[in-house]
């Protein structure tokens, strides 16, 4: 304890204090009142000094060392029995108990502060998305947050006093909580580039009416807007926005492939050999299903550079005939894009198409080897299963009318693809950018 004693004057300006139940010569009795204010505001920082001087109290009257002792005091009461701790029990019987019963107007005030902390709960549910409300029923528990969120609405509606108890309720620790309450600047500044960031990815996201996965969002991003985020913000900002990308089911056929026969119609040149880094040299050409409208059927015959991912010749027919084939390597010969390497051969699957011998003869007549994959073996041919895969997650040929809307829809894809879809593969590069890339560099 202290040894200043107060002065009569001294003692007559702490008394006129609403804070102050009794003073003395020796020492000054608080209100339980103060006690509390002074608890709930030292937890969120602020120092004892500070506190008594916003409450009208005269530090050079009461003295600093004072003022140190019943923060000491009053601190300790309080992490051992709460608020109840910090009662003034004095004039109560001697020998107190470790736990007394709460008097009635304590429990009413616990039992309203529960009442209101459940009713929170359940107005944060109904905000709730439906991940959070399954994970919910599941009987898992909210992130900490959203517990700090209820505790700092309950608080805010003047359960000031009762933080001790609501922490304890939601099983949460008190300096988790007011740690929370501290970061509420950083938190919202946090949110708000979250939000300028997510505008810019779901931009990237729609980019030319495709929907893109993360790494294609960083690659846009980079190339055209001129901004870079690592793949760990661009995902954590599409699964914070909801922002999915479309993506293919596994194929269980192809999964059972196994490459069994070893008999070849023609020699496998490529040997799955695609990135030679030459392009024109090794094609790459295969046949897909396009349905649309009720039950009607179109064909989709493309030519693909290995070393580019770069469709060179395509053609869309509703006929299933040799034709679709043939057709696609006289586009091929007519385009002026590229120039074929003098040893360029086109690779296939052993399909009819390619087997026959007015292919094979169109080929040879056009200075074109020929290769073909192993049968039944994808793999083989898997970039050009890869571009169907992706081309069918995004061309939407099913709700087609007529052959004409479908083959609109196939050219509007091939050009964004060749022009505009970055690879990650292509060193962050279109396909049409890699094939001057590589040009330039032989």
């Amino acid at each position: 304890m202290s040894k200043k004693r107060f002065t009569e004057k001294e003692r007559e300006q702490l008394s006129k204090n609403r804070y102050v139940r009794n003073v003395s010569d020796k020492a000054i009795t608080y209100a339980d009142e103060f006690k509390q204010l002074f608890v709930d505001e030292y937890m969120t920082g602020k120092s004892p000094r500070a506190i008594f001087e916003a409450h009208g109290f005269d530090v050079t009257v009461i003295g600093i060392k004072r003022v140190e002792q019943s923060a000491d005091r009053w601190k300790k009461a309080y992490e051992h029995g709460g608020i109840i701790g910090l009662s003034d029990s004095r004039k109560e019987a001697s020998g107190r108990p470790l736990r007394r019963e709460l008097s009635p107007d304590e429990v009413i005030a616990k039992q309203k502060a529960r009442i209101h902390l459940l009713e929170s709960q359940i107005e944060l549910l109904k905000k709730l998305d439906t991940k959070e409300r399954l994970l919910v029923s599941k009987g898992m528990n909210l992130s900490k947050n959203k517990l700090f969120e209820l505790i700092k609405d309950a608080v805010d509606q003047g359960l000031g006093r009762m933080t001790r108890y609501l922490c304890s309720l939601l099983n949460v620790s008190r300096s988790g909580y007011y740690s929370y309450v501290h970061a509420a600047d950083p938190r919202l500044e946090r949110a708000r580039l979250d939000n300028e960031a997510g505008q810019l990815i779901k931009k990237a996201f729609k980019r030319r009416g495709y929907k893109k996965g993360s790494r294609s969002i960083k690659m846009v991003l980079e190339h055209e807007f001129g901004v870079i985020y690592n793949l760990k913000k661009i995902r954590r900002l599409m699964k914070k926005f909801n922002i999915v990308c479309p993506y293919r089911k596994p194929n269980p056929y192809k999964r059972m492939a196994k490459a069994t026969l070893e008999h070849r119609t023609l020699p496998n040149k490529l040997q799955r050999d695609f990135k030679k880094g030459i392009p024109g040299l090794a094609l790459l050409t295969d046949i897909t299903y396009l349905p649309y409208g009720r039950s009607k059927m179109a064909y989709l015959s493309t030519i693909l550079d290995a070393s580019t991912g770069e469709v060179l010749s395509y053609n869309v027919s509703d006929r299933l005939t040799l034709e679709i084939a043939t057709d696609t390597v006289d586009a091929l010969q007519k385009q002026k894009r590229l120039k074929l390497h003098k040893d360029a051969f086109v690779h296939s699957d052993q399909g009819s198409h390619y087997t026959s011998p007015t292919y094979q003869a169109l080929l040879k007549k056009n200075g074109l080897g020929q290769s073909m994959s192993r049968r039944g073996n994808c793999w083989d041919n898997a970039p050009q299963e890869s571009f169907f895969g992706h081309m069918k997650d995004h061309v939407d040929h099913r709700n087609c009318n007529s052959l004409h809307e479908v083959r609109h829809e196939i050219d509007r894809y091939i050009r964004y693809y060749n022009n505009h879809r970055y690879q990650w593969g292509l060193k962050k590069m279109t396909p049409v950018q890699y094939r001057n890339h590589l040009l330039s560099a032989s």
